[in-house]
């Protein structure tokens, strides 16, 4: 390495390697890790708080009958991150700049305000879930947890400044330990491992409640932020100059989703297993992270408790800083303008404060706020759908007419399950599920 080499920091040095990697006629494997990140950072949204909470609920009370929903959500959530990415890389545009570039006025403001809502709850439920882990970790009141989280969290947003690879490396490191830490989970709890491959890849509905579970679990998948928050992180990372770099970028970053969003699908996976394998036969009841922890240790001793609380603080710290990210580009792609993150940070803690000042029950908390995502998650999903089948905007690089069908009977499907999770909460008779 060269001594110019060696002053640039991270970010540049990656930069560079990655124009010069396009600039090749045919890519290595070491090439591709260059291209690598992205899809890591927006992945963390795919095993926040919210997930555990839905996946330990599906695996108490239904075993591994509903690993299969986690096998759609992916292919959902894998078709829309990818659309994101390339609206990003075609574009340079985020899908926020997008919708305040073509549409009026009053619908970008109230796009905005809707999205605004959504980054608030999303950041609730992660910003409660690192809280819980260090409460229940430290044995300290909740609201200590919560103010901690907020330190740790902006202490790692402040590496933004440094560019985008620090951010990556973080949030990819945090990703592993998640990883690391249900690897484990799953080496101490027993297993059936012929009937968890069976839920995986033959769809049912063990009674009818099944479905409001299932709703539940799709609905803290596919995220709004994550929808938005794609597109901005490839919009200007790698240096495209012309339609053949683009192709090539659109390909490792297809292969990054995959990849990327494979491994939360099997993180996924592994939160629904281990609860199903450590409570379905004896403590079908156990629905909430405290429960969970607290059930753990007379099953399977501190040990197993201890590796449940690292992979929901990792998963609470990382989405956290994620979600202030997101809400960061959200605010800048439709208004134009942003504030300081230190104050954002500040600002998003005030609902969750607020909630523990009211006595809610935390993970009621992180339930009611997938239930606002519900609302605004068609939003972000049709106007990329838009976009990105509109030759005028994509050029050659517009959806197949095959990959819009699919892309819009995803969003059918994730929104008529949200309806049905939103009336069941609210404790409206649905039709087919009212019956136990």
């Amino acid at each position: 390495m060269t001594t110019a080499q060696m002053k640039l920091g991270m970010t540049e040095r990656t930069t560079r390697a990655i124009g010069a990697a396009l600039a090749e006629r045919r890519l290595s494997l070491r090439s591709a890790w260059l291209f690598a990140g992205p899809a890591v950072v927006a992945s963390i949204a795919y095993m926040d708080p919210g997930n555990f909470a839905a996946n330990i609920q599906a695996g108490a009370q239904y075993g591994y009958s509903l690993l299969w929903v986690i096998a759609v959500a992916n292919i959902i959530a894998m078709l829309f991150q990818a659309l994101s990415a390339k609206l990003g890389i075609v574009t340079g545009c985020n899908l926020a700049e997008m919708t305040r570039e073509h549409f009026s006025r009053p619908v970008v403001y109230a796009m905005w305000g809707v999205s605004e809502i959504a980054a608030m709850a999303t950041d609730l439920a992660e910003f409660l879930g690192g809280a819980i882990g260090l409460s229940l970790l430290f044995h300290f009141p909740l609201w200590i947890g919560m103010i901690v989280t907020g330190m740790v969290t902006y202490g790692i947003l402040v590496a933004q400044k440094h560019g985008f690879r620090p951010m990556e490396l973080i949030i990819g490191g945090l990703i592993a330990a998640i990883a690391l830490s249900y690897v484990i989970e799953l080496s101490i709890v027993d297993v059936a491992w012929a009937d968890a491959a069976r839920g995986a890849i033959v769809p049912q509905l063990p009674g009818a409640g099944a479905l409001s579970v299932a709703a539940a679990m799709l609905g803290a998948t596919v995220m709004p932020h994550a929808i938005y928050f794609h597109s901005g992180l490839t919009q200007k990372r790698a240096p495209a100059h012309n339609n053949a770099s683009r192709l090539k970028l659109l390909r490792f970053s297809n292969w990054e989703v995959v990849i990327a969003l494979s491994i939360a699908g099997l993180i996924n996976m592994a939160m629904v297993v281990m609860a199903s394998g450590a409570f379905h036969a004896g403590h079908p009841e156990v629905a909430q992270l405290e429960t969970a922890y607290r059930s753990l240790v007379p099953l399977f001793g501190a040990g197993a408790a201890f590796v449940f609380l690292i992979a929901l603080l990792a998963s609470g710290v990382s989405s956290s800083v994620v979600g202030t990210m997101a809400g960061q580009m959200i605010m800048q792609g439709f208004v134009g303008f942003q504030i300081p993150v230190g104050l954002r940070r500040l600002v998003t803690m005030v609902p969750a404060f607020i909630v523990v000042a009211l006595g809610v029950n935390a993970t009621d908390a992180l339930i009611y706020s997938q239930i606002v995502l519900s609302f605004a998650l068609p939003i972000p999903m049709i106007a990329l759908v838009v976009f990105t089948s509109r030759r005028d905007i994509m050029g050659e690089f517009v959806t197949s007419r095959l990959m819009t069908i699919a892309a819009v009977g995803g969003t059918a499907l994730i929104v008529v399950l949200n309806v049905i999770l939103i009336l069941q909460t609210f404790g409206v008779a649905v039709p087919g599920l009212s019956a136990a």
